[in-house]
């Protein structure tokens, strides 16, 4: 997995994403029967404790705004974070993964 491949991951994701009102984020999932902005959340958890893994860093909570707005912007950071550790390809395949399974579940 490379860091494009984990870029175009996160841009589709996004680009699904990011023009939704909270109507549309409080709606369930189709799968997990639960909203879909705690789904985000919990991938943003995921890339997050990614990078702080592959910086030998403790992991941290990534914290759950108000405005499940920011839930993109927060993916956004995370990614750019996980990426700025040189994280290996396994990382990269394990993160886009995740972000692949969450767009899918949307």
């Amino acid at each position: 997995m490379s860091v494009t491949e984990l870029e175009q991951a996160v841009r589709s994701l996004v680009g699904q994403v990011g023009h939704w009102e909270q109507p549309r984020w409080a709606a369930t999932a189709t799968t997990g029967n639960v909203p879909r902005a705690d789904l985000v959340h919990r991938l943003v958890q995921e890339v997050a404790n990614l990078a702080a893994d592959a910086e030998g860093q403790p992991r941290r909570t990534v914290p759950r705004l108000d405005n499940d707005l920011a839930l993109p912007d927060q993916l956004r950071v995370v990614t750019a974070d996980l990426l700025a550790t040189g994280a290996d390809a396994e990382v990269l395949a394990r993160a886009a993964a995740e972000v692949t399974a969450t767009r899918n579940a949307l």
